[in-house]
């Protein structure tokens, strides 16, 4: 009889040790409020983003999350186009407070 006893008494201290375990891991079940649409765990200025601003992105790790190599290649692609069209506008700009005209239009006729 006492062993059966000491048994169950184990099997529930076992149990109950998994459930605390369990209920620490997972929570309890309750539902998350919903983020807002514009909350965000990156920061970029809202005007103005330039290359080294993508390039300093950094998201949070997560154990489901995005493969960082990925994420990576695409900020650096996203940063060097914006380098590039930053720079092509700021060469056109300086083109035309010169003065400079782009070329003549032809006349074919």
């Amino acid at each position: 009889m006492w062993m059966i006893v000491s048994y169950a008494a184990g099997l529930m201290l076992v149990a109950g040790l998994l459930f605390v375990v369990v209920w620490f891991v997972f929570g309890r079940g309750e539902d998350l409020t919903a983020a807002g649409d514009d909350l965000t765990v990156t920061e970029l200025p809202r005007a103005g983003i330039a290359g080294d601003d993508v390039r300093g992105v950094r998201f949070a790790l997560v154990f489901r999350g995005y493969k960082q190599s990925e994420v990576d290649w695409t900020l650096e692609k996203l940063a060097r186009e914006i380098d590039e069209l930053r720079s092509v506008a700021a060469a056109l700009r300086e083109r035309s407070d010169s003065g400079e005209s782009g070329p003549a239009p032809r006349s074919d006729g």
